[in-house]
């Protein structure tokens, strides 16, 4: 498996979480738990991608500035992940303020899977594909245990 596969197999995860999230309506358990499930998978990813894809990809003048462009939208989804824990569950601010973050992460999976990944793979060598997704996968399982 290599970094591309490994990254794209954990925005399944994050994608049926959000897609399960929007459909929860008011103050109930099943949404918080969801939430709480959510946040931890955004939270991990966006560590360990940084760590084992963007840094190596910013050392690249070919991929330097999509690998800042990726970590400032870490940054956003972050931000509305807080605006949602600020926010009470069963207010019709809080649904708004969920699609508004499944919004802007559903155009980050995307636009790293159709644009990031083309110009990383032109970057990085098989090997060091294949180095980053062990890398990265080990990280993701220990967060994931924790």
């Amino acid at each position: 498996m290599n970094i591309f596969e490994a990254l794209r197999a954990d925005h399944e995860i994050q994608r049926e979480l959000i897609k399960k999230l929007v459909d929860t309506s008011g103050d109930t358990d099943h949404r918080k738990n969801l939430f709480e499930s959510l946040k931890k998978e955004l939270a991990i990813h966006a560590d360990a991608e940084e760590r084992h894809f963007y840094i190596p990809l910013i050392e690249s003048d070919l991929t330097q500035e999509k690998a800042r462009h990726s970590i400032a939208e870490h940054h956003e989804m972050d931000e509305l992940v807080e605006k949602l824990e600020e926010t009470d569950m069963s207010s019709s601010a809080w649904l708004t303020y969920m699609k508004e973050l499944a919004h802007k992460v559903e155009h980050h999976l995307d636009e790293e899977e159709q644009e990031v990944f083309q110009m990383a793979g032109k970057a990085l060598t098989q090997k060091e594909k294949d180095n980053l997704a062990d890398t990265y996968k080990k990280e993701m399982s220990e967060s994931r245990s924790a």
